[in-house]
């Protein structure tokens, strides 16, 4: 199995959701684990949580859980989850997909680099970034 960089997503209770959600727009298998399953719940509002749940897809995969009730995830503009491609169509459905109930911080233009970009910050307060390839960029992303 060659080397990976799967991004690992944290949830405060809405994991679940989350990936269903992510699923809904990017399409793929997800697995998802609950706290229960794995025997790891410390009380019963745990059972539901999800442990581990892994998104895969022909292009991509990442990773979600849902943190303990004690160590609440916290969100931030350090992290964020980018597209790049050359399916013009493709990316920008998922897009406007992600965008549904989020927030568009940077619409889908053409960018000085010569490729199409845009961000957004998801209904789950996860940034994205989206880049497609014009064929003409410098390889900027």
């Amino acid at each position: 199995m060659p080397t990976a960089l799967n991004p690992y997503l944290n949830f405060n209770g809405n994991a679940a959701q989350a990936m269903k959600f992510y699923q809904s727009v990017l399409g793929g298998k997800l697995d998802m684990q609950t706290f229960a399953e794995a025997k790891m719940a410390r009380t019963p509002a745990e059972n539901d949580l999800i442990v581990h749940a892994t998104l895969k897809t022909d292009d991509l995969s990442f990773f979600a859980s849902d943190t303990q009730p004690s160590m609440p995830a916290k969100f931030g503009s350090n992290v964020n989850m980018s597209l790049t491609g050359n399916d013009v169509s493709k990316l920008t459905a998922i897009f406007n997909g992600l965008a549904k109930d989020g927030n568009v911080t940077m619409p889908l233009a053409k960018q000085y680099w010569g490729d199409t970009f845009g961000m957004l910050t998801d209904k789950f307060g996860v940034n994205w970034m989206v880049n497609i390839f014009s064929g003409q960029s410098q390889g900027m992303m």
